[in-house]
């Protein structure tokens, strides 16, 4: 079993309010955590650790409002979040990153955050998940526990982590599994695959075996067209920011073909290199390419739309897993070339030099 699976929560009104409120918790400990961070960085310029981070919100309200194992984790997304600004901070002092970055900024206000459980917390009774809620809200509200029910095509064993997210007035159910060791010895480190990210052809894919096959991007790119035309006829005469249940149920939809389209697309990919024992995958990218991208105002908004990046994301995934090589490179050394014709493969962004001029 690799990668996360997702599955929609449709439970009882009680069972869905219960989770309205832990991830609006989560929400109001997330920001918590930031402001008490943001502040000890700026007045004493250091990062604090999770344990220091639990050890002072440890008698914060909404840190008690939750189970206490849920509370801890969503603090130390906090403390992630802010190495990984340390991290960035770093290299841009070096030179190594264009762009200053910023420290971590607040949540939205009322809004719902990710709540997290470890397994050890969760408990299979049944055929029914158990996800315990602490001694405060069972103080506080006379429920200790709600039930969800276990999907019959998962392991339980296997589960490291059930992770609530709340999308578009939605609840999934997100189980995070133990990885598997990557299976030694099969690729071959010979062997490579190039992949060209596009449009209408999402992957184009040439190997040094003598075979090559395209992931066709029509389908995706119909999809966001329409829904892109329904955005549009239930925003028409209303203001750019306007937002309904009727736009986040579609927004929703259209975020599942996405996400079903980029697993479906990377397992494909994964699938073939197993086959025919691909020990490097090279994949085209060029860095922020969809921030310039200047190629009419419909093919603008089809390519920004298409998750291209997500595809390469899980493709690389994937490919630890399997223990394949997994190389970025500028696009130009993809894309539609000829070796035998000496073709000229410019960078990303840099000005071509003419010879002669």
């Amino acid at each position: 079993m690799y990668g996360c699976q997702q599955h929609l929560v449709n439970s009882t009104p009680e069972v869905m309010a219960v989770l309205e409120y832990l991830c609006s918790e989560a929400n109001k400990l997330t920001n918590c955590g930031i402001y008490y961070c943001r502040q000890i960085l700026f007045k004493a310029g250091n990062f604090l650790t999770k344990a220091e981070l639990d050890f002072e919100l440890k008698s914060n309200l909404h840190f008690k409002a939750m189970r206490s194992a849920c509370a801890q984790q969503t603090l130390h997304s906090v403390i992630e979040s802010f190495n990984s600004y340390a991290r960035s901070a770093k290299m841009f002092k070096l030179g190594e990153l264009a762009q200053k970055p910023r420290p971590p900024r607040y949540r939205k206000k009322n809004g719902l955050a990710v709540v997290s459980y470890p397994a050890r917390w969760v408990k299979l009774v049944d055929g029914m998940l158990k996800f315990s809620l602490g001694k405060q809200v069972k103080a506080w509200f006379g429920i200790d526990h709600f039930l969800l029910l276990m999907p019959s095509n998962l392991d339980f064993k296997q589960i490291k982590e059930f992770r609530f997210v709340p999308r578009n007035n939605c609840f999934y159910l997100e189980f995070a599994p133990q990885q598997p060791q990557p299976e030694k010895g099969q690729p071959i480190a010979g062997n490579v695959l190039g992949i060209d990210p596009g449009l209408n052809n999402w992957l184009t894919c040439v190997s040094n075996v003598g075979k090559a096959f395209i992931v066709d991007g029509q389908k995706v790119k119909s999809q966001n067209q329409w829904y892109n035309k329904q955005v549009a006829k239930i925003k028409s005469g209303k203001s750019g920011d306007y937002w309904d249940d009727n736009l986040a149920a579609i927004t929703e939809k259209r975020n599942r073909q996405m996400r079903d389209a980029v697993n479906k697309a990377a397992r494909f990919v994964l699938n073939w290199c197993i086959e025919h024992q691909i020990g490097t995958i090279v994949f085209g990218w060029n860095q922020r390419q969809k921030d310039s991208i200047n190629i009419g105002k419909k093919n603008n908004q089809q390519f920004v739309q298409i998750p291209t990046a997500k595809l390469k994301t899980r493709i690389a995934e994937l490919s630890e897993q399997q223990g394949i090589k997994f190389v970025l490179t500028e696009e130009s050394y993809t894309s539609k070339a000829s070796f035998l014709d000496d073709d000229f493969l410019p960078t990303f962004g840099e000005k071509p030099v003419h010879v002669g001029a």
